[in-house]
């Protein structure tokens, strides 16, 4: 699998699946594993909303989304400045996200697009 790169301004939902259109793959995101920041947490939850669902729809985070090969995953172990947020599978599966309950939820761009 080729790796690919993209910054996540149009939020990481609509971000996933633009890397999995055009690597022609589905994708496995954990809920638990997003880095959210706790002042994130508090700030969403004052304004009624879902901290999970702002990380997957917001923007403008300036953080960036990129896949690398299987065997290059013990090198990003090694630096604390990346998060591992999931992993690329066979298309046919789709692009999911796993809460932290266990539930499965498919993945829906939900972020700002800029073409429409």
């Amino acid at each position: 699998m080729p790796t690919a790169m993209m910054d996540v301004s149009d939020g990481l939902s609509s971000e996933i699946l633009h890397i999995c259109k055009q690597s022609n793959l589905g994708a496995v995101l954990y809920e638990e594993k997003l880095p959210i920041h706790s002042d994130s947490k508090l700030m969403g939850m004052e304004f009624g909303l879902d901290p999970t669902a702002c990380a997957l729809s917001g923007g403008e985070d300036y953080e960036l989304l990129f896949t690398i090969k299987q065997e290059d995953y013990e090198k990003l172990t090694l630096s604390e400045e990346i998060s591992v947020i999931g992993y690329m599978k066979d298309l046919d599966e789709g692009v999911n996200i796993i809460t932290r309950g266990g539930n499965i939820h498919p993945i829906t761009a939900q972020g700002w697009n800029a073409f429409k």
